[in-house]
């Protein structure tokens, strides 16, 4: 079984703390594009949702990064932050 490289190894002071595995630290900074791009429109995460057709759920998952973005959400999402309204135009 393949191991998972450590980015960032837990604190073995704090009981709590956890080892920050690549994965997640890939899941994070996919995240915050998501979160900034939307923002940077001034949308909600209904708003964006709706206007882009991605469903409410699936955008949360993905901005909170319980659930990795998939690579053509990321590059939807890049298309988006270049040229919201033409993407908006296109899927209405």
């Amino acid at each position: 079984m393949k191991k998972e490289h450590i980015m960032l190894p837990a604190d073995l002071a704090d009981s709590e703390d956890f080892d920050v595995t690549d994965e997640a630290v890939e899941r994070g900074l996919r995240s915050r594009l998501i979160r900034n791009t939307r923002m940077s429109l001034g949308l909600s995460q209904s708003e964006f949702a709706s206007r882009f057709r991605v469903p409410v759920g699936t955008l949360r998952d993905w901005e909170q990064a319980r659930v990795t973005a998939p690579d053509f959400a990321v590059a939807y999402v890049k298309v988006i932050a270049q040229h919201p309204e033409m993407v908006a135009k296109a899927v209405a």
